[in-house]
């Protein structure tokens, strides 16, 4: 089945979503590889999170040697690779914050540098991602690699692109990965705009000298959220747009995730009044 990607939508304005389809292809071609290898009687992979947020078995966990082993090697596939989107901030389309003095943070809902110096308001988010080797088994940590992250704000927009915030830089930021091969970004729940489901967007490079000269980027990918947080976080204050854009809007339908989201459904608990912790393991 061909994947579609949706069209970034802005204040009345259409903006090309992915980078076209000779960029899509080697994508759907790769994706569809892991699905011949892993088999379809294979249980969600390592690190990954069914739509009620309950966390996947490990298939190296199975009973058997040679056969364990096999299943093993084939459910810890990467990351799917997704577009990184109109609104990278990382060189590949305009502006490059990733070469700006501030943006290896752990907090990123303000603003930093000589940008505006804004705040983005929204319901409170964690993001936790732990990167690991897939060629391991997922059973070793990426210790030093580094996570750029960058995401809408509550009202769908994104820091350096969209009308009205392109003075700012806020909800992005980089870190390097610790010993367990993890990252935590302090951040606030995205909005939904026209045409996609709530994400967030990240890339994996090697290291964080790589990620900080915007070279050698190792995976791009995107997270999801489940719909019944989503349901209430849009009827907090300020997500009024979210709560319409999402009720045309569903996983199985999204340009992105249609063909397969398992991997990059996070975890997400918490509530709306005192935020939420979204987990997700990332195979590279």
């Amino acid at each position: 089945m061909g994947r579609h990607h949706a069209d970034e939508v802005h204040d009345g304005e259409v903006h090309e979503h992915d980078r076209g389809l000779s960029y899509d292809l080697p994508v759907l071609a790769r994706r569809r590889m892991i699905r011949l290898m892993a088999g379809a009687s294979l249980v969600p992979l390592v690190g990954c999170t069914s739509q009620d947020g309950t966390s996947s078995s490990s298939a190296s966990s199975a009973k058997g040697s040679a056969s364990s082993s096999a299943s093993s090697s084939a459910a810890c596939a990467t990351i799917p690779d997704e577009t990184a989107g109109p609104f990278p901030g990382d060189g590949s389309n305009g502006v490059n914050v990733l070469k700006e003095s501030g943006v290896v943070r752990s907090d990123i809902r303000k603003s930093f540098g000589d940008s505006a110096g804004g705040t983005a308001e929204g319901v409170p988010l964690t993001v936790t991602l732990t990167v690991v080797d897939a060629a391991s088994g997922c059973g070793t940590p990426k210790k030093g690699a580094a996570v750029y992250i960058w995401h809408c704000d509550r009202a769908g927009d994104y820091s350096l692109y969209s009308e009205g915030v392109t003075d700012e830089n806020y909800l992005r930021g980089v870190q390097e990965t610790d010993d367990k091969g993890q990252v935590t970004f302090r951040s606030i729940f995205p909005g939904c705009y026209a045409g996609r489901w709530p994400h967030i967007h990240f890339e994996v490079y090697g290291s964080l000298a790589d990620a900080t000269a915007a070279t050698s980027i190792t995976s791009t990918s995107q997270l999801a959220f489940p719909k019944d947080v989503c349901d209430t976080v849009y009827a907090s204050d300020g997500y009024d747009e979210s709560v319409r854009n999402l009720a045309g809007l569903s996983l199985e339908t999204d340009g992105i995730f249609s063909d397969g989201y398992d991997q990059q459904l996070a975890e997400t608990k918490g509530s709306a009044a005192e935020g939420y912790t979204a987990t997700l393991t990332v195979p590279v």
